[in-house]
């Protein structure tokens, strides 16, 4: 079963590693396997979210997941994304950026350094969103009980999230100019990129959020239809084509996942600027994590992980709302991605640590463990 579905991985791993001292030597190799062991550390919050869409394709699709998203993940997130990040804030081209990353490799890395506000600012309001709408929906097991019973109450709420995300990017920005304008306001249009670009985070939440709320739709009403038609053909005696019904809502969802799997990614990319500026190495390393994460998310859904720990998407998404004031913390202040990671770490421990108590009390009451019952928390 490990084998099997971390195959891949282990595979892009030897591979990796090869091109990095083929690269640049034994010193490149190390790079390579610090940044891939970041990657991993910071986006295992990533992997439970992930799994919690992932369970409802079939097999099919978490192989395309495995394939083609990983394609999108490493080259376009880790790769693409810088470049392109750096052609729009030093509004060169394209070729000009790519010629920077391989050849001026100081040049490019502070543009990508003054280009950090706005990406900090856009993935953490689109983060801090996702932490928002899940902690102030009711649902019936909750972790930590004695704040999700209260904050569910609040969620009932019409645009509550968005309210409270747009106060905390306006407490930002303001504080972001007061400092500026202390130091003789030389960075006051930063703030203004920082409002903006949050805003635009928040939007581009609420655009993903919209698609991702049709998209389930889509796939609960191909699934009636999918029943509807089954005992038609029962009826019938005539064969029914499932497949492209079922095809088509999951390629939504798939696109879904690749959209969330780049707002995750802001994080690691710009860490990776503090172990190296090489853009090679760092492709290689966050793509060697990001293919890891991937193996974690179909391991954790085939497990059945999710409905054994209940507890487990609850600490990813407090470590995605960790994250994301992090990410805004380090538009004024450096934070050490050791310290990045280990938070979402912590908090996944603590959760699945949970879980595996509420299940030992339910088993000891005579109950399965599953998540049918409805837990108090810890």
């Amino acid at each position: 079963m490990v084998l099997k579905t971390f195959g891949w991985s282990f595979a892009v791993t030897a591979l990796g590693l090869a091109a990095a001292v083929f690269y640049g030597g034994w010193p490149a190799f190390g790079i390579v396997a610090i940044l891939s062991i970041l990657e991993i550390s910071l986006s295992f919050d990533n992997a439970v979210v992930n799994a919690g869409i992932l369970k409802k394709m079939n097999a099919f699709w978490q192989k395309i997941f495995l394939t083609v998203g990983v394609l999108i993940a490493v080259f376009g997130m880790r790769l693409v994304f810088p470049v392109v990040i750096v052609a729009i804030s030093a509004k060169i081209g394209p070729i000009e950026a790519v010629d920077l990353a391989m050849n001026d490799k100081d040049m490019y890395q502070q543009l990508v350094t003054d280009a950090h506000p706005s990406i900090a600012a856009f993935g953490g309001m689109f983060l801090l969103m996702i932490f928002l709408d899940f902690i102030f929906e009711d649902r019936d097991i909750k972790w930590l009980a004695w704040l999700e019973r209260p904050l569910a109450k609040l969620g009932k709420i019409d645009m509550l999230s968005a309210c409270i995300a747009l106060i905390i990017l306006v407490i930002t920005s303001m504080t972001f100019a007061t400092h500026a304008h202390q130091h003789g306001g030389a960075h006051v249009d930063k703030a203004q990129t920082v409002l903006v670009s949050g805003v635009l985070g928040l939007i581009t939440y609420m655009i993903v959020g919209g698609l991702s709320g049709y998209f389930e739709n889509k796939l609960e009403e191909e699934e009636e239809a999918e029943h509807e038609a089954e005992e038609e053909a029962k009826k019938s005696g005539k064969p029914v084509s499932a497949v492209v019904m079922a095809g088509k809502a999951a390629f939504f969802m798939f696109l879904y996942l690749e959209v969330l799997d780049a707002s995750f990614s802001f994080d690691g990319v710009i860490g990776a600027f503090a172990i190296t500026n090489d853009i090679v190495l760092m492709a290689l390393g966050l793509g060697i994590g990001a293919m890891y994460v991937r193996s974690l998310t179909v391991y954790l859904v085939r497990q059945g992980t999710l409905d054994d720990y209940v507890y487990l998407e609850h600490g990813a998404h407090y470590a995605i709302g960790a994250l994301a004031v992090i990410l805004l913390v380090t538009i004024q202040y450096e934070i050490n991605e050791i310290i990045t990671g280990l938070v979402g770490v912590v908090l996944i421990a603590w959760s699945f640590w949970s879980s595996v108590r509420r299940n030992n009390r339910l088993a000891a009451e005579g109950g399965d463990g599953k998540p049918a019952e409805v837990g108090a928390g810890v």
